[in-house]
């Protein structure tokens, strides 16, 4: 499930590069290298050997490499197995690393001189570590650790490649800390927003308040999005019914916290029954929500994704929010992963010291406990306005937590993941070099992942243009932002998306040189599209105007949380991993096509929106009433 671009980092399996070796092992292969030091860092000094180093081996799952056609088994419409998830511990059993895998390298270990008892395996059965110095890590991996310092003051330990033996190769996927980086999860719409009522920035919103009717909101729409709005435009008209039986999770990491004043003052002018009503809080490793009104910066993800995603779903359908970590070390996509399977989880704090957050961090005034492992129950449809760049993980690192995705597919989640606020570029504005590096005057596209994960829903942007209605098409959004699409340079093209993506390319011939974007057939993003221009948030006791990836995401989970709605009161099971279904035959009709915008990035105009799937607004934007029809019939 793997095809690469760009020399971002080399992950290889199986290519002899060294003949050094124990006479009683294998000889070495390098394993992962990278190929340049990410920008804000610079290498300062060499590691004191005696050092401690604790090593982390992430061990080969099995059965891997049939977790695409096991999940479109319960996700594919035309399956006779549709929606019939499997259990957690049906996931662990499945995917747990073999015994040859765990002995495998748990002998080469003790046949290179490291005592039994300095090795552990995870409960998991997923990680072995091995408590080291960077002496015993170095001859170990045939490594060479440094000090890197960022431009922030933070520190970090890596090295600029490593090598497995031959024969213990296949049976990792990966070692920690080697050559990953702290690559910092990025909200996606953080300077996307225009304060209201100040001179040239907006007038003040028209509020139900004010209006008194639905009317007289709906008019504005093309300046103003509003729920009313977003009901118009995608049908949305339902009273839920199923309770606590359904389930709808939004995620949030510290620092990004709501203020319950922002949630009231929005539920006043635009909420019926929700002033004074707070999301269900799954507080994980810490995370904990603000007592006061702060900034944009810290509270306006957050207000704007419990603002729209509370209200669309109503009074009636509770919506779980998941904090994760703590104010001292905040949180990454994995320790969030962690908590909502066990299979995932290491033992001790993290699967990485050097990418996630370690707990307990009482030493520093933080979360007191050990990190959650599997406690977590997810919700039905779970939705993520956050992402890194593709280039600023390995391959290796992606595609397992790409897997994770899978699996929990397999168990019926949904999982959305907003697509970027750049176009073909990635986070604030950054292409790739060809070097790999990643700066503002690069040239060739920088997809962002999760979204490029196949085993996730990437949702776009769109807008209603200046003097539309809601009653028009909507088109790409283009206004302070446009939507994040493109061609990963990490996964191959899932097949349930092939035809839908060759359909755009024989329509519409791509003019780029193919230095510029991966055009190996590779995985196409995103896959449908929602509004994310002009919303009105309420942020720190005022209203502003947001745009962003980050407010169709939510969106989009209110509806499809709907849909589980009506399923589950008719004791059908939710929809899980929907891309299967939504790019079938079966699902023609359920999206209102997007056809007109670009979405610009990399001194380009970036790709075009046209007739039926685009890489740009995907296959377009939901409309309820045929997805519910369709998906009842299922």
């Amino acid at each position: 499930m793997r095809s690469f671009f760009l020399p971002v980092l080399s992950f290889t399996l199986g290519l002899a590069t060294s003949a050094i070796a124990d006479p009683t092992l294998s000889p070495w292969h390098l394993h992962e290298q990278r190929s340049h030091i990410p920008a804000g860092w610079s290498r300062t000094q060499k590691l004191d050997s005696s050092t401690s180093l604790p090593l982390r081996f992430a061990l080969a799952q099995s059965n891997i490499d049939d977790i695409e056609s096991l999940l479109y088994e319960v996700s594919h419409p035309d399956s006779s197995n549709y929606g019939k998830h499997w259990s957690p511990s049906q996931i662990a059993a499945k995917f747990a690393p073999s015994i040859d895998s765990i002995e495998t390298v748990r002998s080469w270990l003790i046949e290179s001189g490291v005592e039994p008892y300095r090795i552990k395996l995870s409960p998991t059965k997923g990680w072995l570590e091995v408590t080291s110095t960077v002496e015993e890590a170095e001859n170990l991996l045939l490594a060479e650790y440094h000090v890197y310092d960022h431009e922030t003051g933070t520190q970090h330990i890596a090295c600029e490649s490593y090598h497995l033996p031959e024969h213990v190769t296949p049976h990792v996927d990966f070692v920690t800390p080697t050559i990953h980086f702290d690559a910092k999860i990025s909200k996606r719409n953080e300077h996307s927003r225009v304060p209201i009522g100040q001179p040239g920035q907006g007038s003040t919103p028209k509020t139900t308040g004010q209006i008194g009717n639905i009317l007289d909101q709906i008019e504005d729409c093309d300046q103003q999005i509003t729920p009313i709005c977003l009901r118009a435009l995608y049908g949305l008209w339902y009273q839920p019914v199923a309770g606590d039986r359904n389930s709808y999770g939004i995620v949030e990491y510290t620092p990004q916290s709501y203020v319950q004043s922002d949630l009231d003052l929005f539920a006043q002018n635009f909420s019926t029954g929700l002033e004074g009503v707070s999301p269900t809080l799954v507080s994980i490793d810490g995370g904990s929500v603000s007592t006061s009104a702060s900034e944009f910066g810290y509270n306006g993800e957050s207000d704007l994704d419990l603002e729209y995603g509370m209200t669309l779903v109503t009074k009636e359908q509770s919506v779980t929010l998941y904090q994760v970590g703590d104010s001292v070390e905040g949180g990454s996509f994995n320790t969030f992963l962690d908590a909502l399977d066990g299979a995932y989880c290491t033992y001790d704090g993290g699967d990485d010291p050097a990418q996630d957050p370690v707990y307990p961090d009482t030493a520093s005034g933080g979360y007191d406990g050990n990190e959650e492992c599997g406690t977590v129950r997810p919700a039905n449809v779970i939705s993520a306005s956050y992402g890194y760049d593709e280039a600023d993980l390995s391959p290796a690192y992606a595609i397992r937590q790409c897997n994770e995705y899978a699996k929990l597919g397999l168990m019926g989640v949904t999982f959305l993941f907003s697509s970027g606020d750049s176009g073909v570029a990635g986070n604030g504005g950054y292409c790739l070099n060809p070097d790999g590096t990643q700066s503002p005057d690069g040239t060739i596209f920088n997809p962002g992942f999760p979204a490029t994960c196949p085993y996730v829903t990437a949702v776009g942007a769109t807008q209603v243009s200046p003097g539309k209605s809601v009653w028009e098409a909507e088109d790409a959004c283009e206004e302070v932002i446009y939507s994040g699409g493109g061609f990963s340079n990490y996964f191959s093209m899932p097949s349930y998306q092939q035809a839908a993506v060759e359909g755009y390319l024989a329509a519409n011939p791509i003019s780029y040189s193919k230095d510029i974007y991966n055009s190996t057939g590779s995985r196409a993003y995103p896959d449908l599209s929602a509004n994310g221009a002009n919303y009105v948030v309420a942020v720190g006791g005022n209203f502003e105007l947001v745009y962003g990836t980050s407010a169709a995401s939510p969106v989009v989970g209110a509806i499809l949380t709907m849909v589980n709605d009506a399923r589950i009161s008719r004791g059908k099971p939710p929809l899980g991993f929907i891309n299967p279904a939504i790019y079938s035959p079966n699902f023609i009709g359920g999206f209102k096509d997007v056809a007109n915008g670009t979405n610009p990035g990399c001194g380009t105009l970036g790709f075009n929106a046209s007739q039926g799937w685009d890489p740009v607004t995907g296959l377009g934007t939901p409309y309820f009433p045929s997805l519910l029809s369709k998906w009842m019939s299922l």
